[in-house]
């Protein structure tokens, strides 16, 4: 492998493209042919090592692969290949902005893809802990942490330390971690009203209304984000309404590798949105792990189903619907209150859209509005960010970004992730604070 690796340095000229997850065949499942696969891979990754910054797999591998007998990966126990693959929390950067064998290459590497098809072995195989099961059913706990009075029960315990350790105890919440306040009511709820009524102007690919999909985090936790993404998208004119029903997008399940559970998931999506897109209408989410869930996550998993296709075609980042706006000079730019100076950090789950930064050109029309932008992971993910084994490596992880933040003395700091905003604040000790960019765009327009 050493030689073909010397001869094929060049690495691939062409736009990654992404094959389809071959997840219903019989050899995906297959130990053995999984096994032979994190070889090859890993082999190719030893030969290059473009990607150790990114996260801390790589480490883990390399360090594996320089402590052998042979300083190989053939000197590497296949028992240890878990290792890496715990570390990997499905990003994306490395397929989308490092790894130069990414298909059409003939190497054919998608980490990621491989890292997941681990995972969902493991899965199958072994099941997960209960607490990894817990805190990857987000929408269930979203829901009954935010019943009230039970709301106000929950988020005392979760600023309480003697709370906090019992918590580190039975679901492996590490007790500095932050997490998020649950609200009551939802945003559904307070949404419920919406009709969409109202004439839809066309503009751009989109079809000049939307529905919104409301997301576990956002429904229960930051509600005020899809009131702003909801005013924003009236203040330009666009009938807007809440998805008729919607379960969790899949994403905390798919991190964990339980393929079944995301099929039952896009089993209760896809026929409602599939509908509502015959009727017409557009999707928007405000956390870029959904939108990317049913733009590219389920389509690949399902390429052979065509309402997955028309929803996909129809799911939109919000700056990305409002750039389709502008093309057409549909877009409102009374703004009444300058910015300043914003720091964004760029989601890496929006990153990997290939939508370009839309979040810093739509706040760039702001009068006196200047972005510093931050293209580096936050190193939370859905629950890596919080997990006792795992927070002390992602807040080492954030920590560029936490320097990059202070450095840029910003008037607001943003980040279209609101677990990544989240988590980058708390590592500074809310100084700045985060502030969502739909949240910023509506202070702008002061609506």
């Amino acid at each position: 492998m050493a030689e073909d690796i010397h001869s094929n340095r060049e690495g691939n000229l062409e736009a990654p493209t992404r094959h389809p997850l071959d997840w219903m065949n019989e050899e995906f499942w297959d130990q053995d042919a999984l096994d032979a696969e994190l070889e090859r891979v890993f082999d190719i990754c030893h030969g290059c090592r473009r990607c150790v910054s990114l996260c801390h797999a790589f480490p883990t591998l390399f360090d594996l692969i320089d402590e052998s007998e042979t300083l190989e990966i053939d000197g590497v126990d296949k028992a240890d290949y878990g290792k890496v693959t715990e570390h990997c929390y499905l990003c994306d950067l490395c397929y989308q902005t490092k790894c130069p064998y990414t298909p059409p290459h003939p190497w054919n590497v998608d980490f990621p893809h491989l890292m997941l098809r681990a995972k969902a072995v493991k899965f199958r195989k072994e099941g997960a802990p209960m607490k990894a099961r817990v805190l990857s059913s987000t929408s269930t706990v979203g829901k009954l942490a935010s019943i009230p009075v039970v709301v106000e029960v929950v988020n005392a315990a979760n600023r309480n330390a003697t709370a906090r350790k019992l918590l580190e105890k039975t679901l492996g919440v590490h007790r500095d971690a932050g997490v998020p306040a649950y609200q009551h009511p939802s945003a559904r709820k307070r949404l419920a009203g919406r009709d969409g009524a109202g004439e839809a102007l066309p503009a751009g690919r989109t079809s000049g209304k939307v529905a919104v999909f409301a997301t576990c985090y956002c429904d229960h936790s930051m509600p005020e984000v899809v009131e702003d993404l909801v005013a924003v998208l009236e203040h330009n004119k666009v009938p807007v309404r809440m998805v008729e029903s919607e379960q969790c997008c899949g994403m905390p399940k798919f991190e964990l590798g339980d393929l079944d559970t995301v099929k039952k998931y896009k089993e209760q999506n896809i026929p409602v949105l599939a509908k509502m897109a015959r009727e017409g209408w557009d999707f928007i989410a405000a956390i870029p792990s959904c939108v990317l869930m049913f733009k590219q996550e389920l389509p690949l998993m399902f390429p052979d189903d065509a309402d997955v296709a028309l929803v996909r075609d129809h799911f939109y980042d919000p700056f990305e619907y409002l750039s389709e706006r502008n093309k057409d000079d549909r877009l409102a730019t009374d703004f009444n209150a300058p910015l300043g100076k914003v720091t964004w950090q760029v989601a890496c789950h929006q990153r990997v859209q290939k939508i370009g930064p839309k979040t810093r050109e739509i706040l760039e029309l702001v009068p006196d509005t200047e972005i510093t932008t931050i293209e580096r992971c936050s190193g939370h993910d859905g629950t890596y960010g919080v997990k006792l084994e795992t927070y002390a490596i992602s807040r080492k992880i954030a920590k560029p970004v936490e320097r990059r933040v202070t450095q840029s003395e910003p008037d607001h700091f943003t980040s279209d992730c609101p677990m990544a905003g989240n988590h980058i604040a708390h590592g500074l000790d809310e100084k700045p604070t985060n502030e969502h960019p739909l949240s910023l765009l509506r202070k702008a327009y002061g609506i």
